[in-house]
């Protein structure tokens, strides 16, 4: 007979070795799931709860893959800032947190639990429905865009030393590709660029009406700057709010396109970062 919900959710609780573990709340997601916390959420087939929760990704004792969802975000943030700064942190979540068991990974996970079978699926007497599985990132697209997204916005200082304020009002040269380890050469990206000004003008709609959560988000960056996140329909924008942007579209497989100050991006930017939510 297969487990009910509840039997299911303290067996793979009871028994989860834990691997890694990441936070989905409005300011904090793995955007390769969606381009704003609801969908990230929808994709797990979870509410979009206010405070969010914390995925642990492990392995039962016969190796299944189990993602336990927690509604006690600061256990979880405490464990990855603790796991961060190389020390050791034992996650145990507490039973009464669990919101959730689901079957597989929704990302990627590299590693495995000593001692156990490889990873795998849970069968279908474990678990209801398709167990979860990391987006396809193997070609262009949504989940690879904000993926690269997310690497720019990690190693901003890398693209940005490839490019020169000067060279944008030059002809363009070959675009960059997302997932390059260090970008060559120089683009020309100006606001002429017909795939840049629709996301311009739809980022500056997000101002006067407000998106769906974590559509904009903002995090901390070197001096009095903020690191700005924007995501939109077939788009991304990573940006400083005291220099450029960076923009990257579904129509222009691995290309990244810098976009200059300007008079106005400056403005754009700051207005951003006042309706952008934040990590607690």
């Amino acid at each position: 007979m297969a487990e009910t919900e509840d039997e299911a959710v303290a067996a793979a609780d009871d028994a989860l070795y834990v691997l890694t573990a990441v936070l989905l709340t409005p300011a904090q997601f793995p955007s390769v799931l969606g381009d704003d916390y609801p969908e990230a959420c929808t994709a797990l087939g979870l509410a979009p709860r206010a405070d969010g929760y914390g995925l642990v990704l492990g392995q039962d004792g016969d190796g299944a893959r189990w993602t336990v969802v927690i509604d006690d975000v600061s256990l979880v943030a405490v464990a990855i800032a603790s796991w961060d700064c190389g020390m050791e942190y034992e996650l145990s979540p507490d039973e009464r947190t669990v919101v959730a068991a689901l079957p597989g990974w929704p990302l990627a996970v590299a590693v495995a639990a000593p001692g156990v079978p490889a990873p795998h699926d849970p069968g279908p007497d474990m678990a209801d429905g398709s167990p979860l599985t990391p987006p396809d990132t193997s070609s262009w697209g949504p989940a690879q865009r904000r993926l690269g997204a997310d690497e720019i916005a990690l190693q901003w200082a890398v693209w940005r030393e490839q490019i020169d304020d000067a060279d944008f009002p030059a002809p363009g040269n070959a675009p960059q590709e997302a997932g390059e380890d260090a970008p060559k050469g120089t683009e020309d990206a100006p606001k002429g660029h017909g795939g840049v000004r629709r996301v311009l003008a739809e980022a500056r709609a997000y101002v006067d009406s407000p998106p769906p959560l974590g559509r904009v988000r903002s995090s901390f960056a070197p001096g009095d700057a903020r690191t700005l996140r924007a995501d939109g329909p077939g788009w991304s924008m990573v940006a400083r709010t005291d220099d450029i942007a960076f923009v990257l579209l579904d129509d222009e497989p691995g290309e990244v396109l810098p976009v200059g100050r300007g008079p106005e991006l400056p403005g754009l930017l700051e207005a951003l970062d006042k309706l952008a939510v934040r990590p607690s």
